[in-house]
């Protein structure tokens, strides 16, 4: 495949060595991830992550759509939390316009946003386990995950590349057979997360293969930029839900779940407390959800309902208006960092005063959270190599946006 950047070469440091490629197919990288390893035996000596196989271009592609228009673009960058990406996005936007975003609407937002975050480490623990080879707990995580995807395509007609939150709120107020869905998945969820433990927190074969594995000081996670659950198996406690919230997590109780312990096993249990603690929020936004409009009042933003309009060829009007011509966003920059599963996902956006973004940046968690794959791997076996990518948890679409 064409390569946007020269193509790393290692060579040996000594006879005693050799250089083996693993990747860009190979199951265990988590995507089209190339990795240059030097090994001395089964010891690696040295390790080069290359990147930019999947160059999709979407940053640059949002520069030609209107505002709305980027949103479903948000989707493909991490693949596995599509809406965290919409939501990152829709609040640098609302920023920009200073929207107020009514109450259910954020409750909305904070309910999907943790169901999405169960999702995905779901996959991730699944995959990893399945690295390292057990396959059990592979298929009972998609088991869940699967009930996850059903409710995701109820609420915005589709399992994966949602689109479902707008600039100004979400595209439509949930079915009525939702609440009953979500309500049903997060009084079952605990026990199922027993069932994984059971599986794995105490196996003694899942133990060697990952404690004192691929171990990560805090001190690297602040030099090369390390966030999310990376960072906080090593000892650093941040949290953006908690410490800059958005919205509305100011409202909800959560525990961060922090560890010392900087190894691949502390990164899995780290992971797990925090699908219980997503589970914990997401039965407050759905206990506590507010009545009232699920997207804002801004006629020139957002198409007004229906009933708010005199006759039906004004809201058609309104609707082309806004199709074709878009919505102008008062010149300025913003940038605005979530907490997304793997990390600080950020999105920064600038306006020139026209109504499609001058320039859209993403601040990739994943992107930063690789440049410690060469500190996780070196001396250690060539076999740790899996582990120590899995606990990072990566998703190459977003490192190649």
């Amino acid at each position: 495949m064409a390569h946007l950047n020269p193509t790393p070469v290692l060579e040996p440091a000594q006879d005693r060595t050799m250089i083996l490629n693993m990747g860009p197919q190979h199951p265990s990288t988590h995507g089209v991830l190339r990795l240059l390893l030097e090994i001395d035996g089964e010891t690696v000596v040295k390790c080069i992550p290359d990147i930019g196989y999947l160059h999709t271009g979407i940053e640059k592609t949002c520069e030609a759509k209107f505002y709305q228009q980027v949103v479903p673009l948000t989707d493909r960058i991490d693949y596995l939390c599509p809406m965290t990406n919409n939501l990152t996005y829709c609040l640098a936007v609302e920023k920009l316009l200073q929207l107020e975003i009514p109450p259910r609407a954020q409750y909305l937002r904070v309910l999907l946003n943790e169901l999405t975050r169960i999702n995905s480490h779901l996959v991730w623990l699944g995959t990893h386990a399945l690295d390292i080879g057990a396959m059990t707990v592979f298929l009972y995580c998609f088991r869940e995950r699967e009930q996850l995807l059903k409710i995701f395509e109820n609420v915005a007609g589709q399992r994966m590349m949602t689109s479902y939150f707008r600039i100004g709120g979400v595209s439509l107020d949930p079915p009525l057979d939702f609440w009953a869905k979500v309500k049903d998945f997060i009084d079952k969820f605990s026990d199922r997360i027993d069932e994984y433990e059971g599986l794995l927190t105490s196996n003694p074969i899942w133990i060697e293969r990952t404690r004192g594995v691929a171990y990560l000081t805090a001190e690297d996670c602040i030099s090369l930029g390390v966030t999310g659950p990376t960072a906080r198996g090593s000892g650093i406690d941040w949290d953006l839900r908690r410490d800059m919230p958005y919205s509305g997590y100011e409202k909800f109780k959560f525990k961060v779940p922090v560890s010392k312990d900087g190894d691949v096993y502390a990164r899995y249990l780290l992971r797990v407390q925090e699908l219980r603690e997503s589970n914990k929020i997401a039965r407050q936004a759905l206990e506590g959800m507010p009545e009232g409009p699920f997207k804002a009042d801004s006629p020139k933003v957002i198409l007004p309902d229906r009933e708010k309009m005199k006759t039906q060829m004004e809201a058609l009007i309104y609707h082309f208006k806004i199709v074709t011509e878009g919505f102008a966003v008062a010149a300025g920059e913003v940038y605005q960092g979530v907490e997304s599963p793997r990390g600080e996902m950020g999105y920064y956006v600038r306006s020139d005063g026209t109504a499609k973004p001058y320039r859209v940046h993403m601040r990739s968690a994943c992107l930063a959270n690789l440049q410690a794959l060469e500190k996780l791997c070196i001396g250690r076996l060539l076999a740790d190599v899996v582990a120590a990518i899995g606990s990072i948890d990566i998703v190459l679409g977003e490192i190649d946006r």
